[in-house]
């Protein structure tokens, strides 16, 4: 089969299609021929192994471990393995892939059942690429982290990404009023998804408006954690789920120190790959609550200049390779 390798760590030119091996499904396993996948940021700190810390979680030190890039996938079944019970060889199926040897940058991948979802009718093979990593991102930051409740007013920074754009969908489907911070190219797609004001930060600073919010989700963009903490309401919750290096150093380790000296409090989310959070996301999209937001397709013998343009850092929803 074809898939994109990659030997070293680098830019995107160190992305090659290449022959590989086609895989076969263990007991518990299925294979999946894939039609889309999409990129997100932790593709790009793969591919580029930046920051190096991220090298010593077991991702290769001097050389990527595994070859193939690729967490979100959507495409068709092809062939069960014999325990599988979930799934039978025609049905269209999503997930999320990351961590698992190999990935969805690929003509077909062969991966556990407890990581697919039956892949809703009313979206395309694409619009289902873009949204597992994005979407199980923001739902675990929002409501597992940030214990968003109905009527909460609520900002995303950073929201005209793949997170952010979900992030906005979401928080509206748990009935919180949102406010979207973006750049002033975005601010039409943030308001046309469902963000109830929007603020562009080349324009105004949200932290030095006086306004304060039940929930912030930090999806991208940097602002000192204590410019954050004076933006939430006595009792708010700032949640961290991506940024810069130095945003992530801050929301780790002065977070909790932070949340000591009164009743707001700094945390952070790392996603977790979860099945039934994934079919939470399945039901919001098969009932409308969710609508992808893809910038830009490519097939998968452009996936090189795919990550060119994802590397820009200005894209509005998802980048989805097609094969």
């Amino acid at each position: 089969m074809k898939a994109i390798v990659y030997k070293k760590y680098g830019l995107p030119d160190v992305l090659h299609l290449e022959e590989v091996e086609k895989p076969a499904p263990r007991d518990e396993e299925v294979l999946v021929k894939v039609h889309a996948a999409s990129i997100n940021a932790g593709d790009w700190h793969l591919l580029t192994g930046d920051p190096f810390p991220m090298r010593l979680m077991g991702v290769g030190l001097f050389t990527p471990k595994n070859t193939i890039l690729g967490a979100d996938i959507a495409g068709q079944v092809e062939v069960v393995g014999r325990k599988v019970q979930q799934f039978k060889p025609g049905d269209a199926v999503f997930g999320d892939i990351f961590g698992l040897g190999s990935g969805s940058f690929a003509e077909y991948v062969s991966v556990p059942e407890s990581v697919l979802a039956k892949k809703p009718p009313i979206i395309s093979f694409e619009e289902a690429a873009a949204v597992p990593v994005a979407a199980v991102t923001a739902l675990q930051g929002l409501r597992d982290k940030g214990h968003l409740q109905s009527g909460q007013k609520v900002l995303i920074n950073g929201a005209s990404g793949g997170v952010g754009t979900c992030a906005i969908q979401i928080a509206k489907a748990f009935g919180a009023e949102v406010t979207a911070v973006c750049s002033t190219s975005n601010l039409e797609i943030a308001t046309s998804i469902g963000a109830d004001h929007v603020i562009d930060y080349t324009q105004e600073d949200f932290t030095e408006n006086e306004q304060q919010y039940d929930l912030i989700l930090a999806v991208n963009g940097y602002r000192l954690l204590s410019a954050y903490k004076r933006a939430l309401t006595p009792n708010g919750i700032y949640v961290f789920v991506g940024g810069l290096p130095a945003q992530i150093i801050q929301s780790l380790f002065l977070g909790p120190l932070m949340s000591k000296s009164n009743g707001r409090k700094m945390t952070s989310s790392q996603k977790k790959v979860n099945q039934k959070d994934l079919l939470v996301i399945r039901d919001l999209l098969a009932d409308g609550k969710i609508k992808p937001v893809i910038d830009a397709c490519y097939p998968l013998c452009e996936t090189t200049e795919a990550f060119r343009y994802f590397g820009k850092g200005h894209t509005h929803g998802k980048v989805v390779i097609t094969i």
